[in-house]
């Protein structure tokens, strides 16, 4: 079925609750749990810099590059109109809502089928060995308590989805990309699946499974993921930047820290600001994929 973009312009409040509702509406069950110990309970995980090390997005950008899906000029250009924009710190609303609708331009005009088998391959190069053994041991003890887990992530859903078929868990949410007849349009589905977002897709799909949020688990290693981490009653930080170690040692929740010495002190500048400077290159200046006749 091809999803449809909204034709009236949606308030921030409403594209996070569309991106999280086609989320939910999203998550494959990749392991079914046919006879689930606890039904109502579940866990829910943030991917980058917690169940893997680094941004996902920057690997499958760097795969898509290698297999020409957009060229180095594509990249620099974008690079540059993202640090410019950041330096200068205004936000221009024409500006703001074109790299919002072109935030996964870079696939526009391919196929469904064909970025999920990219994707796979993607994984296995460039991702398999960042997975955190101490992030996939947590998730492995949901799973053998008989509950479901499923991650919750910004990137491309497609991304997700491999990630939780390749470590057993029961499913995943992520960005949903607009396609049509299995196409891409380079548009997204609501908004990026950040911040209040990912809240509001747990919670459709908590209402679709009839789960106990009291009774669920959710890990995150960034401030940005407090919405969701506020919805269970078992958060957890993994890997966690300064704000939200600081809020979890002032709520008392869990804290795992996988990384170690001065890599877990520089991780949070580091991760953060690769990762900002390369999804907004992808979001920004890639889009120019979207402008090329489809072949």
């Amino acid at each position: 079925m091809p999803q449809e973009r909204p034709r009236t312009p949606l308030n921030l409040q409403q594209r996070s609750v569309l991106a999280g509702e086609a989320a939910a509406a999203s998550a494959e069950v990749e392991r079914e749990l046919h006879h689930p110990v606890d039904a109502t309970s579940a866990a829910f995980f943030d991917v980058d810099n917690t169940i893997m090390q680094g941004a996902s997005i920057f690997h499958l950008a760097k795969g898509l590059h290698r297999r020409e899906f957009f060229t180095t000029r594509d990249m620099l250009a974008a690079a540059w109109k993202q640090a410019k924009f950041r330096v200068v710190g205004v936000e221009d609303p024409d500006h703001v809502a074109e790299a919002r609708a072109s935030a996964l331009g870079f696939i526009a005009g391919h196929t469904v089928a064909e970025l999920q088998s990219l994707t796979e391959e993607i994984f296995e190069e460039a991702m398999a060995h960042r997975i955190w053994p101490g992030t996939r041991a947590l998730a492995q003890l949901h799973l053998d308590q008989g509950q479901r887990v499923w991650l919750v992530t910004a990137a491309p859903v497609e991304i997700a989805q491999v990630i939780a078929r390749r470590l057993g868990l029961t499913g995943a949410m992520g960005t949903v990309a607009e396609h049509v007849d299995g196409v891409y349009t380079g548009r997204l589905v609501g908004d990026m699946l950040h911040g209040p977002a990912k809240a509001e897709a747990i919670k459709a799909l908590a209402a679709r499974e009839s789960l106990d949020l009291s009774r669920c688990s959710a890990y995150s290693d960034s401030a940005n993921d407090l919405p969701m981490l506020g919805l269970v009653g078992d958060p957890c930080a993994i890997n966690p930047d300064a704000r939200l170690r600081a809020h979890a040692r002032e709520h008392g929740w869990r804290v795992r820290d996988y990384r170690t010495g001065r890599k877990a002190a520089r991780a949070g500048l580091l991760v953060g600001a690769a990762a900002g400077a390369v999804t907004g290159a992808v979001a920004a200046g890639v889009s120019l994929r979207a402008k090329r006749p489809l072949l």
